[in-house]
């Protein structure tokens, strides 16, 4: 989607609507991490997804097009699985360790995709950034003897999943609109993790009030956010765009504070703030048009 002409309002707007999706995604699945307990990861999973594909397929009613989905069927499962998988490790990182530092190391894999794509002298800062944030946080600093290896492997897998999960995406951009194959994606990973979390969480996941506090969760991690994003697309520059978006750990440290009193370390911040700096400064630069 490209940004059209604004309004002096429109920009400003289009800012708090992509803070706005940030903080809603992140305080959630920081509120979700305490609800592991209630059904397990793979419970809590099942209920943001099955959720979410109910709400995205009345948003978007992708049906419309079951044409041309079925002619891609075999792109459109594998975008559907890396999107169930990436959801299913990284809360499972997030089990384990602080979920600033979970989304620090998943932010990697689009970030990877993004730099091995590019052949700008500028990337290899980027690169260096990123490899110094995730080597800031191995568990071979006494800062992070603490954290679980796990976790840290959970949260790579999610960022390769996120990096699966681009690769896919483009190759059916071009085919369905965004919210019809974020439909479609959402059912195939739903079809998948739902019957996970009925086996490992039973009747529990069941449960009304269960049901009740998916439906928040998924309302507020998956549809509201996605709606704020493309309505924010439309209006900002799609390096203004990234270089917000790329601020994701940061507000994910933040939420876990918040909502969970997770304190990292000096160490594990620096580590954030490479991340950022790196996604952002690699957002911008693939973003810009090039010079003439």
């Amino acid at each position: 989607m490209t940004s059209v002409p604004a309004s002096p309002t429109h920009v400003p707007m289009a800012t708090l609507a992509i803070v706005g999706s940030l903080f809603s995604q992140n305080l959630v699945a920081a509120f979700a991490k305490t609800l592991f307990p209630l059904v397990g990861v793979e419970g809590m999973v099942a209920l943001r997804v099955g959720i979410s594909a109910l709400l995205l397929a009345a948003m978007w009613r992708p049906w419309r097009n079951a044409a041309a989905a079925w002619r891609h069927r075999v792109n459109l499962l594998a975008y559907g699985l890396s999107l169930g998988v990436m959801n299913l490790l990284i809360y499972k990182a997030f089990a384990l360790i602080p979920i600033g530092i979970g989304v620090a190391i998943e932010v990697a894999g689009p970030l990877f995709v993004v730099l091995i794509s590019s052949r700008k002298p500028l990337d290899f800062v980027w690169l260096a950034l990123a490899v110094l944030g995730l080597s800031l946080l191995l568990p071979l600093h006494q800062a992070n003897r603490g954290l679980d290896w796990r976790g840290l492997a959970y949260a790579g897998g999610a960022g390769l999943c996120w990096a699966l999960y681009i690769l896919s995406g483009k190759r059916i951009s071009g085919i369905l609109a965004g919210g019809q194959a974020v439909a479609i994606g959402m059912a195939v990973s739903a079809a998948c993790m739902v019957p996970l979390g009925l086996h490992t969480a039973g009747a529990a996941l069941l449960e009304p009030s269960t049901l009740a506090l998916g439906a928040v969760i998924a309302l507020f991690s998956s549809t509201l956010p996605y709606s704020l994003e493309m309505m924010a697309l439309r209006f900002l520059p799609r390096f203004v765009f990234g270089i917000l978006v790329s601020t994701a750990p940061a507000v994910a440290a933040f939420s876990g504070f918040v909502v969970l009193g997770e304190r990292l370390t000096g160490p594990q911040w620096l580590a954030i703030a490479c991340m950022v700096a790196a996604s952002a400064g690699s957002a911008a630069i693939a973003a810009r048009p090039a010079r003439a």
